[in-house]
């Protein structure tokens, strides 16, 4: 199979600067002495490494009633991921997309729903991430974008972003599953039960109670309805900060080192998945880069590396 890493360094969706850089830092990460690429490669897998997508930075300040902030911004920035996304989807190579906060995901899936909608299919999602990120300028305390990415692509919030790729939504809420939730505003919980999707969010309660295989194997039989696959965007704040200190929305209580890994492992394992993101690295807020190596490490227990 050939990977396709790509990496968008867009930040301004998030209330903090930094997690732009987090591509750089991934690829430039030593990882127990080698480069991501080359252990993606030590794999069996050939790696084309596309470099960064140009982002439309916003070349102001948002004022703080401004909902969304940066709407612009990202609507042009979501449209050159779709663009640069399609011809590596239709060559038929794996992206491995380095983030980036979270709103990189409504480019990157309209990119996936857009190239599986052409194949006459759907794609489900598996959304890992301490908050639901399921607001919209209604609900949203911050009007930050990088809280809106799961609404946008069920169809909600900003018709802007709902119509990237001309069509909406992008999601058919049958095909997500969202685990490792514990940190939503009133708005999300809301939506989320006015949608009838709380057995789709596997919480850290639900965690606790019934153990981080079952939650995964649940959510790939959900999102492996859709008849295209599914893809898996995974926020580096689903784990616990004693882990992965460098993100800018932390919240305690979080999976641990061996959860994250676990997860991974199941769905490579059980298959379906046509590709992985992982977001919200921020090196500017780690510390003697943990965050950025577990970042590199996750995406190589995706693509399938195990301990034996």
């Amino acid at each position: 199979m050939q990977v396709a890493i790509v990496g968008i360094p867009l930040g301004f969706g998030a209330s903090k600067i930094g997690s732009e850089l987090g591509p750089m830092a991934i690829r430039r990460a030593d990882i127990r002495g080698k480069r991501l690429i080359d252990h993606i490669r030590d794999l069996g897998y050939e790696v084309t490494d596309y470099g960064d997508i140009e982002i439309e930075n916003p070349d102001y300040v948002a004022s703080e009633n401004e909902n969304p902030k940066y709407l612009n911004e990202m609507v042009e920035s979501c449209s050159r991921i779709v663009n640069s996304l399609k011809p590596i989807l239709q060559e038929g190579s794996f992206p491995v997309i380095l983030g980036g906060d979270h709103s990189i995901a409504i480019g990157t899936f309209s990119a996936l729903a857009s190239h599986a909608r052409q194949r006459n299919e759907e794609i489900g999602l598996i959304w890992f991430d301490a908050h639901a990120d399921i607001n919209t300028p209604e609900t949203s305390p911050s009007g930050n974008i990088h809280g809106m990415p799961l609404a946008v692509l069920l169809g909600m919030g900003e018709q802007k972003l709902t119509d990237i790729c001309g069509f909406a939504p992008k999601l058919n809420h049958k095909f997500l599953a969202h685990i490792g939730g514990r940190d939503f505003d009133s708005g999300e919980r809301e939506t989320i039960h006015r949608l009838g999707l709380r057995q789709q969010f596997f919480t850290m309660s639900d965690i606790d109670r019934c153990g981080m295989a079952y939650c995964v194997e649940k959510a790939v039989e959900i999102a492996s309805q859709a008849s295209g696959g599914f893809a898996v965007t995974f926020d580096i704040d689903i784990i616990d900060p004693r882990f992965a200190p460098g993100s800018g929305t932390l919240v305690r209580g979080g999976i641990t080192y061996r959860e994250a890994h676990l997860a991974l492992e199941i769905i490579a394992e059980m298959g379906g998945m046509r590709s992985f993101e992982i977001v919200e690295v921020n090196p500017t807020l780690d510390r003697e880069n943990i965050t950025v190596e577990v970042a590199g490490e996750l995406i190589l227990s995706a693509l399938g590396k195990t301990i034996l």
